[in-house]
């Protein structure tokens, strides 16, 4: 585990940086105060981690890589700002802290999320060092507008919104959960192997292993919203039940979910371990989560 925080505090201070510099105050000011006010807060940087570590890998040059890891978490930062809006679910804190629209209100909070959406793709393009490849980065462009975009992370929003207060069944939540959460991770892992100008096969090997992560990763954040403290998670908990929303404890039941979440995190390691790829900090990142819900069920 050692190998793991060493790498996350490596990695955070390495994406911090360029997040610092890319998003840089500007008139008008409020605007990119409230930009840098979720992109900023303190977290685990996952997304841009899982892809500089497969960039690593893959044999490929970390520096490539890193606007497009930060224009991911960019992207992360506003799909919380805005799921966090009265309009969507409603919350006060997410990661210890107020939330974007409890500072700055809530038309700025809107505006600030639309903002990071349009601006996290001019990074990619302004910022990716040019020595990478103009078909590189066209890749990495479309996969990122559509990781954002209605066939990806707000198509699964929607349909969450839509299942609040209703019997799904399985096929729906498997959509939920792959599209809104899923996805952008898949996306990170994808992104790694793509800069590394990896073969098409060892793509698909990190996109497997994006997609099973990325599943257990949601099951096991539900997990915690039943288990947990606000305190622990930095973020209200018990909101799922509350809004009477589609997750996979409601319909599986808690031991089924922290079963399953180490299933899906021991069919990622193979597939790394059986491809001959398996880098020691992204099987520990996998071994973590499973170590968080055997956590969570005592």
């Amino acid at each position: 585990m050692n190998d793991l925080k060493t790498c996350i505090e490596e990695n955070k201070h390495l994406i911090n940086k360029h997040l610092d510099e890319y998003l840089e105050i500007r008139y008008p000011d409020i605007i990119w105060e409230s930009m840098r006010y979720t992109v900023l807060l303190d977290g685990k940087r996952l997304r841009p981690l899982l892809v500089l570590e497969t960039v690593k890998a893959c044999g490929g040059k970390i520096e490539n890589a890193i606007p497009t890891a930060c224009a991911i978490e960019m992207l992360h930062a506003q799909s919380l700002i805005h799921d966090d809006l009265p309009c969507m679910d409603n919350d006060d804190l997410r990661r210890g802290k107020l939330t974007n629209h409890k500072v700055f209100g809530e038309a700025i909070a809107t505006l600030a999320g639309d903002a990071l959406l349009s601006f996290a793709p001019q990074v990619i393009i302004q910022k990716t060092p040019t020595a990478v490849k103009n078909e590189i980065i066209l890749k990495i462009l479309e996969e990122f507008l559509i990781t954002a975009g209605a066939l990806s992370l707000i198509g699964g929003q929607v349909v969450d919104i839509q299942s609040e207060n209703k019997k799904i069944d399985k096929e729906t939540l498997n959509y939920i959960h792959s599209h809104k959460t899923g996805d952008l991770i898949r996306f990170s892992t994808r992104a790694g192997a793509i800069f590394a100008e990896a073969p098409e096969n060892i793509v698909k090997v990190f996109d497997e292993f994006g997609r099973l992560i990325g599943y257990a990763f949601q099951i096991a954040d539900d997990i915690l919203d039943i288990i947990s403290s606000a305190d622990e998670l930095g973020k209200t908990t018990g909101k799922d039940e509350k809004s009477q929303k589609s997750t996979y404890p409601k319909l599986y039941g808690l031991e089924n979910s922290i079963t399953e979440v180490k299933n899906l995190c021991k069919q990622a390691k193979n597939v790394l371990i059986n491809n001959n790829i398996a880098t020691p900090v992204l099987i520990q990142l996998t071994e973590n989560i499973m170590i968080k819900s055997e956590k969570d069920k005592k």
